[in-house]
């Protein structure tokens, strides 16, 4: 059998990036020093999504091994994103007695950009939404578009005009006094999670609400967050500017440091 790419002989080197494109979910994290920060809601995440999209899970302890593999040899901060996918791939029915398995790539640390951001508004949404799933082109082609179009990235609003989150992102708001999350079918970020544990135990209020590009005049600031980051700052959404909200980002940034960073 022969692959080829570009009309050459196809490798490992060629494949990889392609292999997992379908049928499959992830999670990100950020390594620093051997440890991480959310590694249970890591965990929960591929378990969520393996049993969503295959039925069964991993158990922990065999990702961990995993994990722990991957940063065999590597430097101590790196960019982690393990990949959970069935050998069957897709366009397929997996076997009755098929397991998952996992693919975990170690790139180097990110950090995100530094804001503050503008970002365009198109109504998207995306399929299983509480599922970090691969296969998502539509993200790819909203951001470039948004870039087009003069912005630096883009968010999204459901079909009654409420806001979700951003193309590789979550969203957070400020109201003056307390953090506000938007309503709306999503994925429910790792970061986020770590955030809105800190927030509950710094005694910091937070409230989930429906936001729509009207709301957003009443809001005292705004900011994205992955696994990057816990905040960058957002100045625009649509039409619509937002207020610089220092203070805002500073206490996303806290909660997320005084999460306990945990050896994998």
């Amino acid at each position: 059998m022969s692959t080829r790419r570009n009309c050459r002989e196809a490798d490992a080197a060629d494949l990889a990036p392609l292999a997992f494109a379908g049928y499959a979910h992830f999670t990100a994290m950020q390594v620093r020093g051997g440890r991480v920060r959310g590694l249970d809601l890591h965990l929960a995440r591929l378990r969520h999504a393996s049993l969503k999209l295959f039925g069964r899970a991993l158990p922990d302890e065999r990702v961990l091994t995993c994990l722990r593999a991957a940063l065999d040899g590597t430097a101590a901060d790196v960019s982690l994103t393990a990949t959970a996918y069935l050998p069957s791939g897709e366009f397929t029915v997996a076997r009755p007695d098929e397991e998952p398995e996992l693919l975990v790539r170690a790139s180097p640390p990110a950090h995100g950009p530094a804001g503050p951001l503008t970002l365009d508004v198109v109504e998207h949404e995306r399929f299983l939404p509480s599922v970090k799933h691969t296969g998502e082109p539509a993200k790819t082609y909203f951001l470039r578009q948004a870039v087009e179009r003069g912005c630096d990235d883009v968010a999204f609003t459901d079909r009654r005009g409420r806001l979700s989150e951003a193309s590789i992102w979550n969203l957070a708001f400020w109201d003056g006094t307390g953090v506000v999350w938007p309503s709306a079918g999503m994925l429910d970020g790792v970061t986020m999670g770590v955030v809105r544990r800190q927030l509950d135990r710094l005694g910091v209020a937070q409230h989930t609400r429906e936001i729509t590009l009207a709301d957003l005049p009443e809001l005292a600031g705004a900011a994205v967050m992955n696994s990057w980051t816990p905040g960058v700052a957002v100045r625009r959404i649509g039409p619509v500017p937002l207020p610089e909200a220092p203070g805002f980002l500073e206490l996303l940034h806290r909660a997320y440091e005084a999460e306990p960073l945990v050896s994998l």
